[in-house]
């Protein structure tokens, strides 16, 4: 019989792999539309969601005491899913997966705006050192004006304020909740796309589409559970095995070999969240992750 500690490391081993996946499917499907990939995400994720909702609020489940957050939550999300989901069709999976570790250090940041906290010396040198980082593994991006570059930034800076909303949301409502909406938000914005052409896919292609929001989903409900069960301190530097997965994929299907400044400027970026995340553990308890979604 499992502790919950191993339980925990479970699930977020499961989280990971379920997220790196999705990423590798998203790349996969650039032949198809945005919207309708961005569809296929919200719409499954959606069916998905049905399963864990209370039985006492199958009726009602839509009911909100903060409605304007759950909207800037669902339009944000949106935006950085945009631009995550178009960063993984047009950069090496290793540099993406990278620049997203960095997503701790602009929620630091935004902390100090949207909820006041004050921060120290230790995380404003983690923040210095990722920005560094970040530098590194974009130069070259920079340097040949590869416009692709600037999109794992954005996703970084959406989900940052997306993990600040969740942590004001998650003190009155359900994490499921904050999770439907968010799934019903893109699902609605993909279908918006369908006059601009979608692709009919075959059988085996709707099957991987379909996945996308499946994993997209699933790994959500993995990385609440691992979080729930678990010590934080524990399982989330398991997080980071998804730079391997994504090294692995990338090699193995596309031929892409990350650059020694990609894997350098990697090192910081994980340097500076592991920082970061140790930092709120000891003035604070637990962190709110994120992720994209």
């Amino acid at each position: 019989m499992l502790s919950k500690n191993q339980l925990g490391f479970l699930y977020m081993f499961l989280s990971v792999c379920a997220f790196s996946i999705m990423d590798l499917l998203v790349k996969w499907s650039d032949n198809y539309p945005l919207g309708q990939v961005i569809f296929f995400r919200g719409f499954f994720g959606i069916v998905f969601y049905y399963f864990v909702i209370p039985k006492d609020r199958i009726k009602n489940f839509y009911i909100t005491k903060r409605p304007f957050l759950h909207l800037s939550r669902c339009l944000v999300g949106l935006a950085a899913l945009l631009s995550i989901f178009t960063a993984l069709r047009n950069l090496p999976l290793a540099t993406v997966v990278s620049i997203s570790f960095a997503a701790p250090i602009f929620t630091t940041i935004f902390s100090i705006f949207f909820l006041s906290e004050k921060v120290g010396y230790f995380r404003w040198l983690a923040v210095l050192v990722g920005f560094i980082g970040i530098l590194i593994i974009s130069e070259p991006g920079l340097s040949s004006l590869n416009i692709y570059y600037i999109f794992p930034v954005i996703f970084v800076l959406g989900m940052s304020y997306v993990a600040i909303s969740i942590r004001q949301l998650s003190s009155t409502e359900p994490v499921w909740l904050i999770s439907l909406f968010f799934s019903a938000a893109i699902t609605v914005a993909g279908l918006v796309t369908l006059p601009f052409g979608w692709l009919m896919p075959d059988l085996m292609d709707l099957i991987l589409l379909s996945m996308i929001g499946f994993f997209g989903g699933v790994a959500n409900l993995w990385l609440s559970q691992s979080y729930k069960l678990s010590e934080v301190s524990l399982v989330t530097p398991l997080k980071y095995l998804a730079l391997v997965f994504a090294i692995v994929f990338g090699f193995l299907i596309w031929g892409e070999i990350p650059s020694v400044k990609t894997l350098f400027g990697a090192l910081l970026v994980i340097t500076s969240s592991i920082i970061i995340f140790r930092r709120e553990i000891i003035l604070k308890g637990a962190p709110t992750p994120a992720r994209h979604e």
